[in-house]
């Protein structure tokens, strides 16, 4: 039987989601879960696939993998999170047709990006924002892989504003490496207004203008979803749901008394005598 499951992780403490010798990733950790449970033999004869892979330091909460498995009452979350560590986990399963591919089968993809405002005048990123949906050649808004066309087609990007926050939801067919991050500078410098949207354009443009952009930090990125329509019927498990919110709860502690103790070793200004 060929299962798949929904799996979310703090990325903070990878190298990333994709196995590679030497170094913790998410999709290793996984591995050896699965493996321990004797739920797979081994990740080539079980097919293994995920929808994507992440950059170290990224986050997720709807990544999705899938597997063959012939003791698939063991493939649930609650059993294969007994062996994972407490920022990776599955949260919802189902069981998919033989030749299921998380990667080829998705119809869109979502991410969030999370960061300061920093001033920036929403309207305008709004405005880029909508240059930006459709389908454009992104060669200017990623790391080239040689042979790979660089055209995605973008279906949605919302902007909002939450608190001093932004909050960035990108919507598409699919992602080239670091396009996400760079389209999150190139939003942040036109509404800082360092740059305008005729600039903009250009960057759409990558046959006449070419400009490198660095990429936004990781640690704000997040894969919130993969899309399936109708094809995939997912049942989420409600125990692991609620274990997973009391281990997020736990580290929005750790981080919001560790946000504090950092505001201590800022220089104070003296107060006037």
């Amino acid at each position: 039987m060929r299962v798949a499951l929904k799996i979310a992780y703090i990325g903070s403490s990878y190298r990333g989601s994709q196995v590679q010798p030497g170094v913790s990733t998410v999709e290793g950790k996984l591995l050896e879960a699965l493996q321990s449970l004797e739920i797979i033999e081994d990740p080539s004869s079980a097919r293994f696939v995920s929808a994507g892979r992440t950059d170290t330091g990224v986050h997720a909460m709807g990544q999705v993998v899938a597997f063959d498995t012939d003791k698939p009452k063991l493939a649930i979350p609650r059993v294969i999170n007994s062996k994972l560590p407490g920022d990776i986990w599955a949260w919802s399963r189902a069981e998919v047709d033989s030749d299921f591919h998380p990667r080829r089968y998705a119809r869109n993809r979502t991410y969030r990006y999370i960061t300061p405002s920093m001033g920036a005048d929403i309207s305008k990123i709004r405005a880029a924002c909508s240059i930006l949906e459709g389908s454009h050649d992104f060669a200017n808004f990623c790391f080239r892989d040689n042979g790979r066309s660089t055209i995605r087609r973008i279906e949605k990007i919302d902007v909002r504003l939450a608190g001093n926050l932004l909050r960035i939801d990108i919507t598409a067919n699919s992602f080239l490496w670091k396009m996400i991050r760079k389209i999150v500078t190139v939003l942040l410098l036109v509404g800082s207004g360092a740059r305008d949207l005729e600039w903009l354009e250009n960057m759409l443009d990558p046959a006449s203008y070419e400009e490198g952009i660095k990429p936004a930090k990781p640690y704000g990125l997040i894969l919130t979803d993969v899309n399936y329509g109708d094809s995939v019927q997912w049942f989420d498990d409600g125990y692991s749901m609620r274990r997973s919110r009391e281990r997020i709860e736990d580290y929005l502690v750790y981080h919001q008394v560790l946000a504090e103790v950092m505001d201590q070793f800022l220089p104070k200004e003296k107060k006037a005598e």
